[in-house]
């Protein structure tokens, strides 16, 4: 038992359930990961439609986008707790504020509600900020227990930074209105050795404001660097608020921002290491693919992505992109592609692209990450509607289906590859669809049709003697560099459930030990003497040196393993000389039968979407959408509006 109980109710109270929780649910994730998932297409229709029942969207547009009834029946939820405990906190705090008890703290009885207002607007805050981490934090064991993956939970991560910064402003006025109308506007500069600081919670709500403002859509999407630094004022966000309300307080919102800081530290190990870029293909449509190395023991699920850093560009900016490859069919490869989109991707292939190109492409990961599992399997039929880059996401559900069918003998669903292109020299990034580019479209163990749309082309281009050119580069990749491996390993579940556990009691025990021996002589638990800053500070130095070294311990001891299981992975990899080469004929690996000549494209016009929708035939077909906004709602709009019951609506998140 820790001596101050302020401290150890508390701690014991809101983090360890939750942290038992996350470490329980990554022994579980091991088990179901050694063991392997259910076959999903043993699943009847029925069941399906059950389940799609409630992943049905129910709202399209708007500013939340699509909301589905799962979603709606959580955010009803959540906001009716809000409300009624703000109501309830009200009810039981005005009750005994009477005239009396107001003048003998020299207030007026609205002055002493607003004042009790403001706080439990504070408290309310804290609740969301609670939650706030818990969406951000990539490989945490928390999220796949309930299905989630971090790239398609970012949205909730939204909504609760909108509501807890709107708690937290209203908080912060009424406070200073307070302050005002009691003539003590010299409490804003104020910092209370034992109680609350003022000035740290301003300085807090001031770095929230500069990330809160920067975040939203419009700014976020014309202004994305900005939006990029600003966010990063996430930490002295925290620190502030730690010392504004003490670390006591601040365990109610710390399970959250514990396990984000365990993942984020495992990244930051993760990306000291620079990797191993076998080569690159620059496509005519300035898009480009790079194929790194990986370890053989690596394996992900299909739609998972990972963030790339090249300090050559930025030191500092990491973009996610979609893995294109199979850990199965590809073993020793990874692959992403890449499109020339903002100036990070523009000065990257630019850079690849110049005749004087470099020997080696000097590149850190973090990754991969994606869902635990698939459901693709459990669709008669799927239909991927796709939008310029948005196509990426299907390359790895396509190459993961060709397993399944000739590895697995598991019956596959056909597929309706529904893709819409600006021009035509985007077609060539359908050559992308089978792994290693040397198999034959006609011998594909998948029922597969591909129906193109260049929408701003109305005639195929005359010569496409140019277009059909590919460009490879083949790097020559340093000794240091490493195969992508995971951080923690194959059993990597494992390991973080005893980082979670071990770093957690190393905390507690050293809370304990400083608390006895230092806090208490001084303090004698009458919380009046020793600093509540101090104390703060403190408990922030301690969550970090107890992950630190905790992390950093079961990392080195899977860095010897994984460095020797990569040395063998390089040695049957022959890389090539350095340099392009020859640009006047197609790849000799590519197919005879390339996946464009087997395409039907239309020219000048876009898809039918609800015309092909309604004439799919089968008792469970998967609709994945993945592509501008505008598409994703169409297509949100179309399954939601019952036209066709049989049509399961999913979106599929890209980055590239």
């Amino acid at each position: 038992m820790l001596p101050c109980i302020y401290t150890g109710e508390p701690l014991l109270l809101y983090m360890f359930p939750i942290l038992f929780i996350a470490a329980l649910g990554c022994v579980y994730l091991h088990l179901e990961k050694k063991c392997g998932t259910k076959n999903c297409s043993e699943s009847t229709a029925e069941e399906i439609n059950g389940i799609s029942l409630w992943k049905r969207p129910i709202f399209v547009k708007g500013p939340l986008g699509i909301v589905f009834w799962t979603e709606l029946a959580f955010i009803v939820m959540f906001i009716a707790l809000l409300v009624w405990s703000f109501a309830v906190y009200l009810k039981i705090g005005f009750s005994p504020i009477t005239p009396q008890l107001a003048a003998k703290y020299e207030e007026q009885v609205w002055e002493a509600q607003l004042s009790l207002a403001a706080f439990r607007l504070g408290s309310l805050g804290n609740i969301c900020l609670a939650l706030l981490f818990f969406p951000v934090a990539r490989g945490s064991s928390v999220l796949p227990l309930v299905g989630l993956t971090s790239e398609a939970s970012i949205k909730y991560h939204i909504w609760l930074g909108h509501i807890t910064m709107v708690l937290f402003t209203a908080h912060g006025l009424l406070y200073i209105i307070y302050w005002i109308a009691m003539n003590q506007l010299s409490e804003t500069l104020k910092w209370d050795k034992i109680w609350i600081s003022n000035v740290a919670g301003e300085l807090s709500l001031l770095f929230g404001l500069g990330m809160w403002v920067t975040s939203f859509a419009r700014i976020r999407r014309q202004m994305f660097e900005l939006f990029f630094y600003t966010h990063n004022l996430y930490t002295l966000f925290l620190i502030f608020f730690v010392l504004h309300i003490g670390i006591s307080y601040s365990f109610i919102m710390m399970p959250g921002l514990y396990l984000f800081l365990i993942d984020r530290y495992l990244r930051f190990l993760q990306s000291r290491q620079k990797v191993c870029v076998l080569s690159s293909l620059l496509l005519p449509c300035e898009t480009l693919e790079l194929n790194f190395s990986k370890n053989t023991g690596l394996e992900y699920s299909p739609t998972s992505i990972i963030f790339i850093n090249v300090p050559s560009i930025s030191k500092l900016q990491w973009h996610p992109f979609t893995i294109t490859s199979n850990s199965n069919l590809e073993p020793e490869t990874l692959s992403v592609v890449i499109g020339r989109g903002g100036s990070w991707s523009q000065k990257l292939y630019q850079m690849l692209s110049t005749p004087s190109s470099v020997e080696r492409l000097e590149v850190a990961v973090e990754g991969p990450y994606g869902p635990a599992s698939t459901h693709f399997l459990r669709h008669d039929s799927l239909v991927m509607v796709s939008g310029g880059l948005g196509i990426t996401p299907f390359f790895s559900i396509i190459r993961e289906l060709i397993f399944q069918s000739t590895t697995l003998g598991t019956k596959t669903p056909q597929i309706l590859l529904i893709c819409a292109f600006r021009n035509s020299a985007d077609l060539t990034m359908l050559d992308f669809i089978l792994p290693g580019y040397g198999t034959l479209i006609d011998s594909c163990p998948v029922k597969l049709q591909i129906e193109a749309y260049v929408t701003r082309e109305k005639h195929p281009p005359m010569s496409t003697a140019d277009k059909d050119l590919i460009r490879k580069i083949s790097f020559k990749p340093n000794v240091l560099d490493m195969p992508i491996s995971a951080i923690l390993g194959p059993n990597s579940w494992l390991w973080l459930g005893v980082i979670i556990s071990c770093s957690f009691v190393l905390f507690i025990v050293m809370l304990g030990i400083i608390t006895r021996f230092y806090i208490y002589p001084i303090d004698h638990n009458t919380n009046m003497i020793y600093p509540l800053s101090s104390r703060a500070v403190i408990g922030m130095l301690l969550i970090c040196g107890s992950i630190t070294l905790t992390a950093s311990a079961v990392v080195v001891m899977n860095k010897k393993q994984n460095a020797n299981k990569a040395r063998q992975n390089t040695q049957f990899i022959d890389a090539p000389s350095p340099g392009f080469h020859s640009t006047d004929r197609e790849l000799e690996s590519f197919p005879k039968q390339s996946f464009i000549q087997a395409t039907n494209v239309h020219y000048g016009s876009r898809p039918d979407l609800e015309m092909i929708l309604s004439k799919c035939e089968g008792s469970s077909i998967g609709v994945l959408v993945c592509g501008p906004r505008k598409m994703r709602h169409d297509v949100a709009t179309i399954c939601s509006s019952g036209l066709v019951d049989n049509l399961h609506f999913e979106t599929i998140s890209f980055s590239w």
